[in-house]
């Protein structure tokens, strides 16, 4: 469960970025104006939209769900990294945790994992490398018995990702439009 307020009405976690993560070939850490350009790319190509909404993104709205993104940090106290190469510090990914109010009743009271990568970045192990730092930092940050993420049937990738991370099937929903399978992960799973 979110617990969103303390009686005294202050919010019990006062996060306002991302905090920096780092992992053998990544950097988790807030959006830049610097990733903008790159964000709308990845956005705007049909592979990466094919399970994630459908159509590939307008640049106005690309850019509207980056800035959104960088606000669930200071009002839910957890959201969603740019995954950047450690190197070249460039996005090649976003994701980590958020809260969308989707009206699916599954997903209600709890994070929700969710990840994307740069299409030219795929099969290389980038998204389960990602997810692991980020979920290791909600084990150890967030008091949510589990963490809940929705994937597209047809998304085989992302299946197998969710189940290096410890997800497993709990139900579907068609609340989105489209049937989605949903996933849950104990704390620690």
């Amino acid at each position: 469960m979110i617990d969103r307020g303390s009686p005294d009405g202050h919010d019990w976690m006062m996060i306002r970025a991302a905090p920096m993560l780092k992992t053998e070939r990544l950097c988790l850490r807030s959006q830049r104006f610097a990733d903008k350009q790159a964000h709308i790319a990845m956005w705007a190509d049909p592979r990466v939209t094919r399970f994630i909404g459908g159509d590939p993104r307008a640049p106005d709205a690309s850019w509207q769900r980056f800035l959104g993104a960088a606000g669930l940090w200071p009002v839910m106290g957890f959201g969603y990294w740019v995954f950047a190469d450690r190197t070249s510090d460039k996005l090649i990914g976003m994701g980590g945790l958020s809260y969308f109010c989707r009206g699916i009743p599954e997903l209600e009271d709890l994070p929700e994992a969710g990840w994307a990568f740069d299409a030219d970045h795929w099969g290389a192990g980038y998204a389960t490398e990602a997810m692991r730092a980020a979920l290791g930092w909600a084990d150890e940050n967030l008091d949510a018995k589990e963490i809940r993420c929705i994937i597209d049937p047809d998304n085989a990738l992302s299946e197998r990702v969710s189940a290096k991370l410890g997800f497993r099937r709990i139900g579907e929903s068609d609340a989105l439009g489209h049937i989605v399978a949903i996933y849950s992960r104990p704390r620690g799973g």
